[in-house]
């Protein structure tokens, strides 16, 4: 039997494959074809529908028959969530697949990092390569239910099908800020950014900190930081900004304030955020009012996709102004990068080399890149793909990994949590 590692594969014998995840855990799959999208919403293999072509869910026990998925179907993505969906991922144990084949005899086993803010998870895929199947161990978290899977993957669910709410936590509009704020926002040509009660908890855990310690800080009295009182509330993210102010008495003054410097400037318009939450508290002694603003767009699958997307650009741009070819996007080394950006926040690292010894070189053969030569940068704490890629341009290091004439191909990973709050690799393979 294999221990299967994020990224890691393993090959599939013939007949009928039988999937368990043991505890509190309902297990759902997603068949596509190579593009990665349903062909119908009857691929989607769930507790309300356990039914497809070569597909079938009972009880705990889904069972996959690769020769007999529909015409066409060339990936079968295993998913896990909660079965009470009232209760996070992170309170549970870490689920555990278990696959095994004809006559029950186990194959594999795969037990991902233990999940933070994700209310699901991608465990791992089954997958076509030439006459033969695969699996692929994933781990990869969503923050917005089965219905943000569904959607990405192209079904057409609707709320009530899988119990989830994606949408936005309402948050009441303290003094009329949300109208000062995007009045000045659109007036820069920014969108408009709606209220969220997560980022308004969040806002007032930290405000009230700072009245009760009368001090102005970016971390709480027991050194938590932004990202960490973001995630604390319940909230994923892809990018996050963050407004501390002192003395301002109502929301046009802090509104006001926020526009008197170029950097605070930079926060209220960036055109990425989408939401904001708000706090105001006065001080114990002082009296004066502590402000903490929180802007942010939440986490989904589609924008990690673009945020990859713009980091891939921005580093082809600067290979083009040296007269390089561009990188083009390769999909196992996007696997491998993304599963070690997921892995530094799930166990608290920050390095080239995994806890478990692996190297870049290692993870990419374990998403079964078949590459010669592997470059990797990674990057901890910037909030952009501009800010990231300017960083890696002005180290010598990792500007040379962007600009080896040697790289024909590029795999990005990001992911939002942990102490510096974002985490990037590059991938780079010839």
């Amino acid at each position: 039997m294999s221990e299967l590692v994020p990224g890691g594969n393993v090959p599939l014998p013939g007949g009928i494959l039988t999937i368990r995840v043991p505890g509190p855990f309902d297990v759902s799959a997603l068949i596509t074809d190579d593009g990665g999208k349903v062909r119908g919403d009857a691929d989607f293999v769930f507790y309300n529908q356990p039914t497809a072509p070569g597909a079938r869910l009972t009880g705990e026990h889904l069972t996959i028959d690769p020769p007999r998925l529909r015409p066409g179907a060339s990936r079968v993505t295993v998913v896990v969530s909660p079965a009470d969906p009232r209760t996070p991922l992170g309170r549970l144990p870490a689920p555990t697949l278990h696959v095994s084949g004809p006559g029950g005899h186990a194959l594999a086993r795969f037990t991902p990092p233990r999940p933070q803010r994700e209310t699901v998870l991608l465990l791992a895929e089954i997958y076509r390569r030439g006459t033969a199947w695969k699996l692929r161990a994933l781990g990869q978290g969503y923050a917005d239910g089965l219905a943000g899977i569904a959607r990405d993957f192209g079904v057409e669910v609707t709320e009530d099908a899988t119990g989830d709410d994606p949408t936005p936590v309402a948050a009441a509009d303290p003094d009329g800020f949300l109208d000062l704020v995007n009045s000045v926002r659109g007036a820069a040509g920014s969108p408009p950014v709606s209220l969220d009660a997560r980022l308004a908890t969040a806002a007032r855990a930290h405000a009230s900190d700072m009245a009760a310690r009368g001090l102005l800080s970016s971390e709480s009295t027991r050194g938590i930081s932004v990202y960490q009182r973001i995630t604390s509330a319940g909230y994923a993210y892809l990018t996050v900004g963050e407004h501390l102010v002192s003395g301002p008495r109502t929301p046009g003054e802090f509104v006001e304030y926020c526009l008197t410097t170029e950097q605070s400037r930079d926060t209220l318009y960036n055109p990425a955020y989408s939401q904001a939450g708000l706090a105001y508290v006065p001080g114990r002694r002082s009296g004066d009012m502590y402000w903490t603003a929180l802007w942010a767009r939440p986490f989904s699958h589609t924008g990690l996709r673009q945020t990859a997307g713009e980091v891939v650009a921005l580093t082809n741009a600067e290979r083009t102004a040296e007269g390089l070819a561009p990188l083009a996007v390769d999909t196992l080394l996007t696997t491998a990068a993304q599963a070690h950006s997921d892995d530094m926040v799930a166990r608290a690292f920050y390095s080239h080399t995994s806890p478990d010894g692996s190297q870049p070189w290692d993870r990419a053969a374990a998403a079964g890149s078949e590459r010669r030569t592997i470059g990797e940068n990674i990057a901890c704490g910037q909030r952009s793909p501009a800010e990231v890629v300017r960083g890696w341009m002005n180290s010598p290091g990792h500007r040379a990994n962007i600009l080896k004439p040697d790289f024909t191909h590029i795999g990005i990973g990001f992911a939002g949590g942990g102490a510096a709050g974002t985490y990037w690799t590059q991938l780079f393979g010839r």
